[in-house]
């Protein structure tokens, strides 16, 4: 199974952006675990990482025909994009929305989310591990096809 993970805006920040809310792991270390664990589960994983909402959008419409789903952790776009929302749709590519923290505890504002909407699951507050859980899903929910 080829998938694809998105990574949003200032994620290529970790380790160095609100530790306490992301922990002291960097970007770098996420696409390693990313790596091993699509290793481990015998996934082809591809990952993309943006600050820029459009780059975004075209990653998920260059995805349709090239890839079986979709990881996205569209960081502060969740709650703000619905050309996102409307990209995940229009590609029809199950998709699975993580989040490193708990989003659901955190300010108001984060509490809508326009990817979500478009996604099978969503896995948040599970740190790194959220990632795994969302290639395993994949991983379930193309063999139960």
């Amino acid at each position: 199974m080829k998938i694809l993970v998105i990574n949003g805006p200032n994620l290529n920040m970790l380790g160095i952006r609100e530790p306490e809310i992301y922990g002291r792991e960097t970007y770098q270390d996420l696409l390693e675990y990313i790596k091993t664990s699509a290793a481990e589960l015998g996934a082809d994983v591809t990952c993309y990482q943006s600050n820029h909402e459009g780059d975004l959008v075209d990653q998920i419409q260059a995805a349709y025909g090239v890839y079986d789903g979709i990881v996205i952790n569209p960081a502060a776009y969740t709650h703000t994009s619905v050309a996102i929302l409307d990209a995940l749709k229009a590609v029809s590519l199950p998709a699975v929305e993580v989040h490193i923290s708990k989003v659901s505890e955190r300010e108001a504002f984060r509490q809508i989310s326009y990817a979500g909407m478009a996604c099978k699951k969503t896995y948040a507050g599970f740190g790194f591990a959220g990632y795994k859980m969302a290639l395993e899903f994949l991983l379930d929910f193309e063999r139960a096809e």
